[in-house]
């Protein structure tokens, strides 16, 4: 047996999927390995129980659920999260916060819209999947890793001054849209005066 079973659920991250165009389950299969709780949003419905997952929550607007009920048989025991005004973002991340998950990977998001989220990083860490990458906030203006040689995105407020450190080189870069740098093999560091994301490409 696998030991997911001895985890308590809400400390793995809970994934979140809003929609599945340009999404291939492939990029989304590792997040499925410690059995996270599910919750997707109507549109998507479909989609993810093509791909085999098990839903746990289905945010959805009353005329969905009415006309979906069948869903809570086939994938008993999943329930239904009302949404008014089609806010699935917000409504699963409340959800997640009254069940006390800490964490979640949100997939289906345009990373253009994270600075929009900053008021719910308090108390939640948010990974977004948007395409090939993964974005992550730093939420107390720096942050190290160790990577491979290679390129990551650096997304923060246009304009904004970010000072990255790799190998022996010391930059600082002003941001603007899709701001891509090059990183050598080993510890990089990036430092901010205020919330900034990193995108990481993911590998399959």
């Amino acid at each position: 047996m696998s030991s997911h079973h001895f985890v308590k659920e809400q400390q793995e991250p809970a994934l979140l999927i809003l929609k599945t165009e340009g999404v291939d389950f492939e990029q989304i299969a590792s997040l499925l390995e410690w059995s996270p709780t599910v919750l997707v949003a109507q549109d998507a419905v479909e989609a993810v129980i093509s791909w085999g997952i098990k839903l746990d929550v289905v945010l959805a607007d009353l005329d969905f659920q009415a006309k979906n009920s069948h869903l809570l048989e086939e994938q008993y025991p999943m329930k239904f999260r009302t949404v008014v005004h089609g806010d699935f973002l917000n409504e699963g991340i409340q959800y997640l916060k009254e069940t006390e998950h800490s964490a979640v990977n949100v997939v289906g998001f345009d990373h253009k819209d994270v600075f929009g989220l900053e008021s719910l990083l308090e108390n939640l860490d948010i990974v977004i999947i948007d395409g090939p990458i993964r974005y992550f906030p730093i939420k107390n203006g720096t942050f190290r890793k160790w990577y491979p040689e290679g390129s990551l995105q650096l997304h923060a407020p246009e304009n904004m001054l970010l000072e990255m450190k790799t190998g022996e080189t010391t930059a600082f870069i002003k941001i603007n849209h899709a701001t891509f740098v090059e990183v050598e093999e080993g510890f990089s560091s990036f430092q901010a005066k205020g919330v900034f994301w990193i995108g990481e490409f993911m590998v399959g």
